[in-house]
């Protein structure tokens, strides 16, 4: 806060979500032509985008689109790392900051909607990490293997165990570092249900027919294998990557490493992949349509969603005025047209 200033600036982020194949890409890409890339810059809220190497695959937006306009959180992940939400969050908050301070707004856009939820609401108030639990179980981890780390999970908190995966050790190993500095179980930490109140939002959502999404995910397919998704995934095996890393849980590079040893075709595989997609695709929208406070667009109406952007980029530059010496609005205060958290 400014010295001598009686309001505190409450940040303001702008929030762009849609299932996958919507055309989010081509929106942004639209909207930064404008004069929104002097207001706002881009943080990535897509959970593979975040992988090096994994381009064609994640429909990663092309170099010299990222050179053009900052896209945030992208490429800054090896696909043998574990990144999730918490650490989504995390960086987010790191990065909105830094953001502001530019004089811009952030723009969070994607589709990886436990990551906007999560951001939207905050995360569980969980106990921060011991350092010598951490060191004692990447020790036993050394020279006992994973396995034997979820075994023990299995053992102490069968309730967590059961709800996470063996092979993903960002989890079983953060569960058996709360459970080890506690006594309690990670899941016995509440997620937070209500919006938290030190941001404010606006939230725009993107969708079509049915069917429209259903032919542009098939296209998308197709046209991610005449890119080079075969080569891509051989490329990431030729670097020492493969099915327990999970980056390579990806729908596209899941299938086709599971297609090594079996007479599934080229097409086989296009197909299914196909099919996740189209899943994932009703998972997000039936996910996203629980959000409450979201308008809802069409991706092709793009003035309108500029015009909401514009408005809540001058709303942002009020608060932060009001927050100067002789500032007579407090950011807290609500405005019409402006979205609340939700």
């Amino acid at each position: 806060m400014v010295p001598g200033s009686t309001s505190r600036r409450v940040p303001h982020v702008a929030i762009l979500f849609g299932p996958t194949a919507v055309g989010k890409s081509e929106l942004l890409s639209h909207l930064f032509e404008s004069d929104l890339s002097s207001s706002f810059e881009l943080i990535s809220a897509d959970s593979m985008q975040v992988y090096r190497h994994m381009d064609i695959g994640t429909a990663k937006p092309p170099a010299e689109e990222r050179a053009r306009f900052a896209h945030h959180l992208v490429d800054i992940a090896e696909p043998s790392e574990q990144f999730n939400a918490g650490r989504f969050v995390n960086e987010a908050q790191r990065i909105i900051p830094a953001i502001l301070s530019r004089g811009k707004l952030p723009l969070v856009a994607g589709g990886t909607a436990f990551y906007v939820t999560n951001l939207v609401h905050g995360l569980p108030d969980t106990p921060p990490v011991d350092p010598a639990v951490r060191e004692r179980l990447r020790a036993q981890e050394r020279d006992e293997g994973r396995a034997a780390l979820y075994r023990l999970l299995q053992r102490c908190d069968p309730g967590a165990a059961s709800r996470i995966p063996s092979n993903d050790r960002y989890r079983v190993m953060r569960a058996l570092e709360v459970f080890q500095s506690t006594g309690r179980s990670v899941y016995s930490y509440a997620w937070p249900r209500t919006p938290r109140t030190d941001m404010r939002f606006l939230l725009l959502g993107l969708d079509r027919p049915r069917e429209e999404l259903y032919r542009r995910i098939d296209d998308r397919v197709s046209a991610m294998f005449r890119a080079g998704l075969v080569r891509e995934v051989v490329s990431l095996v030729d670097r020492g990557y493969g099915p327990a890393d999970p980056g390579m849980k990806g729908i596209g590079y899941r299938e086709l490493l599971e297609m090594r040893g079996t007479c599934e075709t080229l097409a086989d595989v296009r197909e299914r992949i196909s099919q996740s997609t189209r899943r994932y695709a009703k998972r997000q929208l039936t996910f996203f349509r629980s959000v409450p406070g979201v308008r809802w667009f069409a991706p092709a109406e793009v003035s309108a969603i500029r015009d909401q952007l514009q408005r809540f980029a001058h709303l942002g530059a009020a608060d932060e005025a009001s927050t100067e010496p002789g500032g007579g609005r407090d950011a807290s205060e609500g405005d019409p047209g402006c979205a609340e958290s939700p």
